[in-house]
């Protein structure tokens, strides 16, 4: 990203949308997740635990989330969660709730299975190369297309 001193908030926050498979966690995005991520920290308490594990849906019912987002919530989406708004810290407490290690919870957010996503981070992570720009990605994709 190019640093401008005089650049407009909302361009450089739309800068962000152009890192593959990351999302920023934007104020924008924090107001429009606000009671699934209350939702989520709700779960660090037993007695809602056990709540919700009786009845998932009634429980949700209780919260000012959308529709969208109870779906999600329920099926357990988290890619789509953090499209809403959710953080990806306080959905933790979901995966905790759900017996689940916040590495393999992560692991559902790839196209990598579980041990895949586990010995890909035992090898150093991503790679950067074709990680790091959408458009430079869809540029290096149409000039390869381009000389066939």
């Amino acid at each position: 990203m190019a640093e401008n001193p005089t650049q407009n908030i909302h361009e450089y926050l739309a800068e962000f949308d152009d890192i593959p498979g990351t999302l920023v966690y934007t104020a924008a995005r924090a107001r429009r997740g606000y009671w699934i991520n209350q939702f989520a920290m709700s779960m660090m308490k037993p007695e809602n635990r056990e709540r919700f594990k009786k009845d998932e849906r009634a429980y949700l019912d209780e919260w000012d989330i959308s529709e969208e987002g109870k779906q999600a919530l329920l099926r357990r989406d988290y890619n789509a969660l953090l499209k809403l708004g959710g953080n990806v810290y306080y959905l933790s407490k979901l995966f905790s709730a759900d017996g689940i290690p916040f590495a393999e919870a992560c692991s559902t957010m790839t196209d990598m299975t579980w041990p895949e996503y586990r010995q890909m981070m035992l090898d150093g992570g991503r790679k950067p190369e074709g990680n790091r720009s959408i458009r430079e990605n869809l540029a290096a994709a149409a000039a390869a297309k381009g000389s066939n």
